[in-house]
């Protein structure tokens, strides 16, 4: 029998699970890497990440005070168990309150294989590598055996199929056509030395704008990266950078649509970052910004999970884990 696991980021379900989802995130050092001796760095960064709470507690007040990932990642869960045979589970990476319990079940699991999902379409050591870490350092080498991932699928059709009828139902569901909107492909951004080291992340990014952006021959488009924090070069273009000079890319067009390109959950990147920061800046230019939500709980990302399931080829824990 094969179990399936379905992982993501983990947002904070509310305001009090705001710190310790910080304090995860900032502690992980697939995402934050210093040369500071390990007990140094998670004491300097979960003072950060105290220090930081407030501030972020207030950007998720305006989301509604929790991110919806959590959510919307169960419920993609929960409709993969009607469609595939086997258990469903789930693994929030930087919910920390939930780890025991879902590693307690994934030694407790009685299979012969265990197939992972990660919701992040482009591969990069700091999402899915840094969870295949933590599995190889707290699961028993019986379970990690039975594991076989999903590295990616940035160019999978079952992926960049249903991107595209997002996009194009969004267009008519807004009375607007294809010729007359810009595809502002927005991404997740990481430090450049990421990509310098071998991280395929921007490569698998490309491709994934290069294959959707192929099924609108009639528009104009763009890829940029956004969420830089810290010092240092991240990937560019800068997305807020863009944004400042949206006329320069444009080029004559008023209607710039933002498609959420390394995102399959909305969270604050999109609801408020998007919303409350980028957006502003275009409207004030004289433009007409749009935002398409993320492929969340849509009934044909469902589908297309499970065609990717059927279609892929397994990679184990190690070949995932940062060296």
């Amino acid at each position: 029998m094969t179990a399936y696991l379905v992982v993501n980021f983990g947002g904070p379900r509310n305001l009090g699970e705001i710190e310790p989802f910080l304090s995860a995130l900032l502690t992980d050092r697939d995402v934050v890497r210093t040369k500071l001796p390990k007990t140094l760095h998670n004491i300097l960064f979960r003072r950060i990440a105290k220090k930081r709470t407030g501030k972020v507690s207030e950007s998720y007040k305006s989301i509604g005070g929790g991110s919806p990932i959590y959510g919307d990642t169960e419920y993609v869960a929960d409709q993969l168990r009607s469609r595939l045979k086997g258990p469903v589970l789930t693994f929030h990476r930087y919910l920390p309150a939930t780890h025991d319990e879902t590693l307690r079940h994934l030694e407790a699991l009685e299979v012969d294989e265990i197939v992972i999902f990660p919701m992040f379409p482009q591969f990069t050591y700091a999402t899915t590598g840094s969870i295949a870490r933590l599995f190889q350092d707290r699961l028993s080498k019986n379970t990690l055996q039975k594991m076989k991932w999903v590295k990616s699928y940035p160019s999978h059709p079952a992926f960049v199929e249903v991107t595209q009828r997002a996009i194009r139902e969004y267009l008519v569901e807004q009375n607007l056509s294809e010729e007359e909107v810009l595809l502002f492909f927005s991404a997740h951004g990481v430090p450049q030395t990421f990509i310098d080291e071998g991280d395929l992340y921007a490569y698998e990014c490309r491709l994934s704008y290069e294959r959707v952006l192929a099924g609108f021959p009639r528009s104009r488009g763009l890829l940029a990266f956004q969420s830089k924090f810290g010092p240092g070069e991240w990937l560019k273009p800068y997305t807020q950078d863009v944004c400042e000079r949206i006329e320069s890319y444009a080029k004559g067009l008023e209607r710039v649509l933002f498609i959420p390109i390394s995102f399959t959950s909305d969270h604050i990147e999109t609801l408020f970052e998007i919303e409350q920061e980028y957006v502003p800046i275009i409207r004030e230019q004289g433009l007409y910004p749009y935002r398409l939500p993320a492929l969340n709980r849509r009934d044909d990302w469902i589908e297309a999970i499970v065609a990717i399931l059927k279609d892929f080829t397994p990679v184990s824990t190690e070949m995932l884990v940062r060296r």
